[in-house]
């Protein structure tokens, strides 16, 4: 009876013995694969292989037979190609959000995705240990409920974090729950944040989703938004997700930088040529210190035209931070 179950198995160790072993630099030959299936406690015979195969192409396998020193068979094409699975990879090693540990387990499943030989490429190129991440192991579960939120049109509450001196979490509101509708996740340099309309404030607002803990599904229905609210549009406006007034700005820039302006703004962006190798940028931004830091590292090839408060900001931002390092003074002790 043990004998009889195992043979009704035997389609299913032969899909196994292909998608694991088998690639176009590794194939195997008949005798190959009937002691791979005896190893399994399978006894087969070839004509019964045959069909397998045959069964197993039918069902959608890329099962290739050909003639090379001998007839051998491999699985010529995969779900994801190696090429893909290598970025995604990289991006699960890269991302800061995924913990150490996370980031280590999706690449061992994304490995299985190909066969064994060619996990090993992967493996290889890998390098987590030395990658800033997230100590919040709990953030996979939060992104699940922000998700369920979005999609059933209901409200979640949780409580919000920064860390203090000593590194410990410190809760913002003396620990109080937010309580906001999620309508969009974003990725803004190398920080996982939900935008969300906020109640108290009657506006979007966004969060590290990585500061997040104990998220909760609500039974309340989300906010509905208004037709001149866009959560994409307030991503797009965000300069490292640092909120600021929106204005819409002028900037004159070297004619150098055009490609980091269309990068940043987008091809939509308003250019319009000036003098010499200069052209005129109107954008629209929310104005904080990271986006005045973004035009002030560009030195004198950028120039902010208009309007006149932005420009004074900037004038006040390099006057305080030049006060930091008056001629011939030391730094201050620690």
């Amino acid at each position: 009876m043990a004998g009889t179950h195992r043979q009704r198995l035997k389609l299913l160790y032969l899909m196994r013995i292909f998608t694991e072993d088998t690639d176009e630099a590794s194939p195997l030959t008949m005798e190959q694969l009937l002691a791979r299936l005896e190893a399994y406690g399978i006894e087969g015979e070839r004509r019964s292989v045959y069909s397998d195969i045959n069964l197993l192409r039918d069902f959608g396998l890329d099962i290739i037979g050909e003639k090379r020193k001998r007839y051998v068979y491999y699985l010529g094409s995969r779900e994801f190609e190696l090429a893909e699975l290598k970025l995604l990879v990289d991006t699960v090693a890269a991302a800061k959000v995924i913990t150490e540990k996370k980031s280590r387990q999706l690449i061992q499943k994304l490995a299985a995705l190909t066969s064994r030989q060619l996990a090993g490429q992967l493996r290889r190129q890998v390098y987590v240990s030395d990658r800033v991440k997230t100590f919040n192991e709990a953030i996979y579960y939060n992104v699940d409920a922000i998700h369920q939120g979005i999609q059933a049109d209901r409200r979640i509450s949780f409580r919000y974090f920064d860390y203090g001196l000593n590194k410990a979490r410190v809760f913002r509101r003396q620990g109080e729950r937010y309580q906001i509708s999620p309508y969009l996740l974003s990725w803004d340099n190398e920080n996982y944040y939900l935008v969300a309309y906020h109640g108290r404030y009657d506006r979007l607002a966004h969060f590290r989703v990585d500061k997040m803990t104990e998220v909760r599904l609500e039974d309340e229905k989300r906010h509905p938004l208004g037709e001149n609210i866009d959560p994409a549009a307030y991503c797009r406006q965000m300069f490292g997700m640092f909120a600021g007034e929106e204005r819409r700005i002028r900037i004159r820039f070297a004619a150098a930088l055009l490609g980091v302006v269309i990068d940043r703004f987008g091809q939509d962006t308003a250019i319009v040529p000036a003098d010499g190798d200069w052209f005129t940028a109107t954008v629209r931004a929310a104005v904080s210190p990271v986006f005045l830091a973004w035009l002030i590292q560009f030195g004198p090839r950028a120039v902010v035209l208009d309007p006149p408060e932005v420009r004074e900001q900037i004038r006040r931002l390099l006057a305080d931070t030049l006060a930091n390092y008056p001629d011939n003074t030391p730094p201050p002790e620690d």
